[in-house]
């Protein structure tokens, strides 16, 4: 009869499972507030092990708030390959960025919480302006066609509108039964029935 040997110690970790752990620690302790060694007790392995995977506490930055705005500008790419009007394209946007944000909240968390303290997150904020242009055209498209309000400025109407999606990660917890689906269909009727011209 062969057996098999028991593993000892904790399991090791892939740089998926310590970035998301890290991920955790940022948003509970801020990313200034967290050392190596911090993380280090926390996964339960040393600090050269962490090493193994990631070259810096700012890779694990870099890594975790790309991981967000990749998704965020990954559905922004979809409705821009799309036809239809703009204001349908507008609603896809917020429906597919509160996607985003319900299956990368810890992401999302970490990036609507970055100051610009660091190379790392100014890239960042830099890529979240961008976004927000890509926003502010689908938005004035969405007058131009009569739509949309043309009396806000649309720079405020879609700063309004993602700041309603971002609001998100101060409440939403997936274990409320809450689907993003759900979500998305409750946020676009409170904000496009809003928007929309009469």
């Amino acid at each position: 009869m062969t057996t098999i040997p028991v593993r000892r110690g904790r399991p090791g970790y892939d740089q998926e499972s310590l970035l998301r752990v890290a991920v955790r620690v940022f948003n509970e302790r801020g990313y200034d507030g967290t050392s190596m060694e911090d993380l280090s007790r926390k996964l339960g392995i040393t600090k050269s092990a962490i090493y193994h995977h990631v070259s810096s506490k700012e890779e694990l930055l870099r890594l975790a708030l790309d991981r967000a705005l990749d998704g965020l500008f990954a559905a922004a790419a979809d409705i821009e390959g799309s036809n239809g009007p703009s204001i349908e394209r507008l609603e896809r946007l917020v429906r597919a960025s509160v996607a985003v944000l319900v299956d990368q909240l810890p992401f999302v968390t970490l990036l609507l919480r970055v100051r610009g303290n660091t190379k790392v997150e100014r890239a960042a904020l830099a890529r979240r302006r961008e976004f927000d242009h890509l926003v502010t055209d689908l938005v004035k498209q969405a007058a131009a066609e009569g739509d949309v309000r043309p009396d806000i400025d649309p720079s405020v109407t879609a700063r309004l509108l993602f700041g309603l999606v971002n609001s998100l990660i101060e409440w939403y917890r997936p274990r409320g039964g809450l689907t993003a689906e759900h979500l998305a269909e409750n946020l676009c009727a409170v904000a496009f029935d809003g928007l929309r011209a009469k």
